[in-house]
């Protein structure tokens, strides 16, 4: 169970990792789409599904959730591919044809579609499908009380660190310069903060909004941590 997250953990950042690690980098940028069948099929229905910016976005999610989980989880088991494939999948639920499909909220239904597309795709492996689905239903589900499955919890350590320059503590700047550099975060900020002001206006009563209907994306968007270098 624990290769895919189901294992509990504190929600609070700062209880999950009260020590952390001095990070080291990790400098490879090419994607894993040979583990398996699954993770090219996620990979192109993704880029086909998804803005540049938020494909961009997601795939540097997935960089940084493994260099943070090999500095400082290096006990964890949870399998890189579910890393990936949620990490891909976590803002489905953005796109303007999901956001009409349903009154739910993005991360819900970005959720329950992840989790049917990878019932289908491995023909009906619920762990691997049930953990997608938890991690993207909670992935914006912040606090400090609580616990959460370890890969809800790195996919929101490594989401909060792409959209608010938070928790660059835990990963080494020559990563993040790596990572930038090869999946360029022009544009993000603002395709964000737009998929933010779109909810909040289609969905008023969407999870989105127990971040701050106007503080999250002035959060978001005064984001001003460097990724790349000078």
């Amino acid at each position: 169970m624990s290769e895919y997250g189901f294992v509990k953990i504190s929600r609070d950042v700062k209880q999950a990792i009260p020590n952390p690690t001095q990070p080291t980098p990790h400098l490879s940028t090419t994607l894993p789409l040979n583990t398996s069948p699954l993770s090219k099929f996620v990979y192109e229905y993704a880029k086909e599904k998804l803005p540049i910016e938020t494909l961009n976005h997601s795939i540097r999610v997935y960089f940084y959730s493994i260099a943070i989980i090999r500095d400082q989880f290096p006990q964890w088991t949870l399998n890189n591919e579910v890393v990936f494939v949620t990490s891909l999948l976590h803002d489905i639920g953005t796109t303007k044809e999901n956001m009409h499909n349903t009154k739910l909220s993005f991360e819900t239904w970005g959720g329950i579609l992840s989790r049917d597309l990878i019932l289908e795709q491995t023909n009906g492996n619920r762990d691997y499908a049930d953990a997608v689905c938890e991690a993207i239903v909670r992935h914006q589900d912040l606090g400090e009380s609580g616990y959460i499955t370890t890969l809800g919890l790195i996919l929101q350590i490594s989401t909060i660190l792409d959209n608010a320059g938070l928790n660059t503590e835990l990963i080494h700047g020559d990563t993040l310069d790596a990572v930038n550099k090869a999946y360029s975060r022009e544009g993000w900020l603002g395709c964000f903060a737009n998929a933010i002001d779109y909810e909040n206006e289609v969905k008023p009563w969407g999870h989105t909004s127990a971040l701050g209907v106007e503080e999250f994306r002035n959060k978001v968007l005064a984001n001003k941590f460097r990724y790349e270098k000078l």
